[in-house]
């Protein structure tokens, strides 16, 4: 009786900050209900979702700085990793219910349940940073997708924002079919669904060759190729960005795909380890694919959500190296890059809602000619944000180390992969027609005759802007504390000792 006392009081520990913000979420749904929709009553119930964000960003400080970690195969991971990727999901959906507040308002969204689902995708995410159980995986991409099905057409009256969630909620159901086989495979393949079991049964029963682990295997990758936006799994993006709310659109391009690259390195580098001379080819593939993919297509867009869109595409193409990688740097190289990549990217998007025209006009890269000489200062922020998703030196910030510890990643890695670290060099330089076709706009072009004036930023918009330009470069001079935290809480590949049986499951073990 105590011991089974004791299993559940562990697991609620562990899911500590995760329980934090489903039930402060459900709370904040009911309010959101209690009262008629009206924009005083949505900013209410955003204020209060942004103080239960920081709620939980102080439960997971509470677990990562009091050294709560935990060994052992259970289905919740509780390590630096798990707490690094919490911290990047919540400080992303603390910028999106910021700028979702004001733009909600002038987009005349009166609906307070916009920060609820935002609240409840944000869970998703964190399930998924600590899922070692792939039906725990599983639930979480499904708490996190429902949301945001809905959020990306939370805007009823536009038909793009209805288009685009239909077309990410069926391409979605789609996918989740592969990853369900892909799941039901590797279960009949290995008897397990949790990940570090999975790890120890390939090594024990020499399953390296077998077809329905491989099949499993592949299936898994489609699926969550479509969650990462990789080519060619990449079409939903363009238009599903595009026609969602700006404030959304950041949040499934940087706190979405943090999520799921979190759970897709656990599973590689835990699960299928063992499996590397099987899946590091179809990856390298996928990434240069993704990376030559978005970089061309990016190329010829005029529209600036879709040119964003395309480049995160891009950057999933990055992101797929550092899982090619199968070592510590590799995850570390990840923390690092999901961080820089976060803030360039809520930055951006930050000043694309700003200066985006109303209705169902598109973002057009022409709207930022001349925006140095009537917003220096908003110019100056956006030339920030796109050189550090390009990596350029010193005013990229963060943005060139970024690169730099992902090619140290590459050129690192126990199997060769010096391919792909060449083929990230000369994407970033083809990346650079289109982010500085935008910065030329900006400040070597005269500001058209007739243009629209640009609005006036809201005091939380204009924080987020500070505050994620500032980091960038504070951070691009000073990056060790950083580097500090990304080496200290990356996610060491499953090690399997023959001779004590560490990495097996406790019945397999000698």
């Amino acid at each position: 009786m105590a011991l089974d006392l004791l299993i559940p009081t562990q697991l609620s520990h562990a899911l500590l900050p995760d329980l934090v913000l489903m039930a402060g979420a459900m709370v904040l749904m009911l309010m959101a209900a209690w009262r008629r929709d009206s924009a005083a009553h949505q900013r209410t119930v955003g204020i209060g979702a942004m103080v239960l964000i920081v709620v939980a960003i102080a439960a997971v400080l509470h677990m990562a700085l009091g050294g709560y970690t935990a060994g052992g195969d259970g289905p919740i991971a509780v390590d630096g990793f798990r707490w690094a990727l919490d911290l990047i999901i919540l400080l992303g959906a603390l910028a999106t219910v910021a700028l979702s507040i004001e733009q909600n308002v002038r987009d005349e969204i009166t609906a307070a349940e916009t920060h609820v689902l935002v609240l409840f995708a944000a869970a998703g995410m964190m399930i998924l940073a600590a899922g070692r159980d792939l039906m725990v995986i599983f639930l979480g991409i499904e708490i996190m997708s429902v949301a945001v099905y809905v959020l990306a057409g939370i805007d009823r009256r536009r038909a793009r924002a209805a288009e685009a969630s239909l077309k990410y909620f069926l391409l979605g159901a789609f996918a989740t079919g592969f990853l369900l086989y892909g799941i039901a495979l590797i279960y009949g393949a290995t008897g397990s669904t949790q990940i570090v079991d999975i790890g120890g049964r390939i090594v024990h029963f020499k399953l390296y060759t077998n077809p329905m682990l491989l099949v499993g295997t592949g299936l898994l990758l489609v699926g969550l190729g479509f969650k990462v936006a990789a080519a060619p799994f990449h079409m939903w993006a363009p238009d599903v960005y595009d026609g969602s709310p700006t404030p959304v659109t950041a949040f499934m391009a940087g706190s979405v795909k943090a999520a799921a690259f979190a759970t897709f390195l656990r599973i590689w580098y835990e699960g299928l380890y063992f499996l590397t001379a099987s899946w590091i080819l179809p990856i390298s593939a996928l990434a240069v694919l993704t990376m030559f993919v978005g970089n061309v297509v990016a190329l010829s867009q005029r529209n600036i959500k879709r040119m964003l869109a395309y480049s995160s595409i891009v950057h999933t193409g990055y992101l797929l190296v550092a899982i090619a990688a199968s070592t510590a740097m590799g995850s570390t190289a990840m923390i690092f890059y999901l961080f820089a990549y976060g803030l360039a990217t809520f930055g951006a998007f930050a000043i694309v809602m700003t200066l985006q025209p109303g209705g169902d006009e598109p973002a057009l890269i022409a709207d930022y000619e001349g925006l140095w000489h009537t917003r220096p200062w908003l110019a100056v922020a956006m030339a920030v944000y796109l050189l550090a998703l390009l990596g350029f030196p010193v005013f990229g910030g963060i943005g060139f180390f970024a690169k730099w510890y992902l090619l140290q990643a590459a050129l690192g890695a126990i199997t060769a992969i010096v391919p792909l670290a060449v083929a990230v060099v000369l994407t970033s330089v083809i990346s650079a027609g289109y982010y500085l076709q935008v910065v030329r706009a900006m400040f070597m072009s005269p500001r058209p005759e007739g243009a629209r004036e640009v609005p006036a930023m809201g005091t939380m918009t204009r924080t987020v802007v500070a505050v994620t330009a500032v980091l960038i470069l504070a951070l691009g001079l000073f990056p060790s504390q950083l580097v500090r935290f990304s080496s200290e809480n990356g996610l060491v590949p499953h090690a399997y000792s023959p001779t004590t049986g560490m990495g097996l499951p406790p019945g397999l073990r000698p």
